[in-house]
């Protein structure tokens, strides 16, 4: 049987909404990550197949088939083809999952998953808002409307919906929140990130300078500050402080066949245990991850005390919290080295970003497999399972 083999997976550190990154054109955050694959291992280039690379906004900066133009951008040969697909928040980790099913089915023995946003240059939202305003339509057809009546799908009400469903209560939430960026610090400190991160040159008032620690982690955080952050909504329970940040980046995870590892004389850090993707309620949305998770150590023939760590994306709070109390999971395993809520949310950069960051939590605690979901728009959510090696 054919096995999907994970060599390496970079990122870029994040970047806050008009921070450090924003002066770099979403093209080269991607060249940056596919450079940084082509430097850090020894092969050639010119044997990956293909590119799938992941993006949500595909406006602006972000067209003409983004991952394709980063490729021409980078240091790669442009004989290496490139598709750009869009499965909201979890864009890159299906640019991932479909890697790897290429390489599972013998028709592929070298394909580069990947994803890119730069929520500063095209803010989130704006592909539908920017029609909408001249008049050029709405996502919400004539059929659409006669089933789903008066309802504009909002993942910010999804999550508080989630919060009511699960009986969390406001604190829980800030308690959560203060956590992810207790560990990312932790992380930070330690070197944690060290190995995923891809340094980028960035301009700044001060000269020129190395982009290399997430740039919305707080490091003074304290659970009385994030408590005191206003609501979203009155009568909520969501804060800005307890949904995840806007942020800029890009991540590439290089998948191979064992015929490719024996060609280029690559090693492996992970073989792809699982791969699927599920969908349910449009509406509460983001709950999906629940029972998608469920279903899929159903399929793999595991049970959540197997996994060693979860990378749940947390969106917002309840939405790993619900994915905890719902499977019974270990807290000290999720999220170890922080979350979206400190490290940010580049929408579809997510997927990627996150298998470096659980492949350096598996390394850090010699764990053996790990797991890593996230919630997405229209109420799906992908799942993928890794045994370290």
């Amino acid at each position: 049987m054919a096995i999907a083999y994970i060599v390496d997976a970079v990122r870029t550190a994040g970047g806050k909404r008009g921070g450090r990154l924003a002066g770099v054109h979403p093209v080269d955050l991607g060249a940056a990550v596919f450079d940084a694959i082509a430097d850090r291992n020894d092969f050639d280039a010119s044997a990956i197949e293909d590119v799938i690379t992941g993006c949500v906004s595909q406006g602006g900066e972000q067209t003409m088939d983004l991952g394709r133009n980063a490729v021409l951008a980078s240091k790669l040969p442009d004989s290496i083809p490139s598709v750009t697909i869009d499965r909201q928040c979890g864009s890159s980790q299906q640019a991932m999952q479909f890697a790897a099913q290429g390489i599972l089915s013998g028709t592929q023995d070298m394909v580069l998953a990947s994803g890119i946003e730069s929520m500063s240059r095209v803010p989130m939202g704006s592909t539908a808002m920017l029609y909408m305003k001249e008049g050029m339509g709405n996502y919400k057809s004539p059929r659409l409307e006669e089933k789903y009546p008066g309802i504009m799908f909002s993942q910010f009400m999804g999550a508080e919906m989630i919060v009511k469903k699960h009986g969390f209560t406001k604190d829980d939430l800030d308690a959560y929140a203060f956590e992810s960026h207790r560990r990312a610090k932790a992380a930070t400190e330690a070197g944690r990130f060290q190995r995923e991160i891809v340094g980028l040159q960035i301009e700044t008032p001060e000269g020129t300078q190395t982009h290399l620690v997430d740039e919305g982690i707080r490091f003074d955080a304290t659970l009385e500050g994030i408590a005191g952050v206003k609501l979203l909504q009155e009568g909520g329970s969501i804060t800005a402080a307890s949904a995840s940040q806007i942020c800029d980046g890009a991540s590439a995870v290089l998948i191979c066949s064992e015929q490719a590892l024996k060609d280029h004389g690559l090693t492996p850090r992970a073989r792809i245990h699982h791969v699927s993707v599920t969908a349910g309620d449009p509406v509460i949305m983001l709950e999906e991850p629940l029972f998608a998770t469920e279903k899929a150590l159903k399929r793999a023939g595991m049970k959540i005390e197997d996994i060693d760590a979860y990378e749940v994306n947390e969106a917002f709070a309840p939405v790993p919290l619900a994915w905890l109390k719902y499977l019974g999971a270990d807290h000290a395993r999720l999220n170890v080295h922080g979350g979206a809520i400190a490290l940010g949310h580049p929408l579809g950069a997510s997927g990627t970003k996150l298998m470096s960051t659980l492949l350096g939590v598996l390394d850090a605690t010699g764990g053996k497999y790990g797991l890593q979901t996230m919630c997405e728009g229209g109420g799906q959510a992908n799942v993928t399972i890794i045994e370290r090696l």
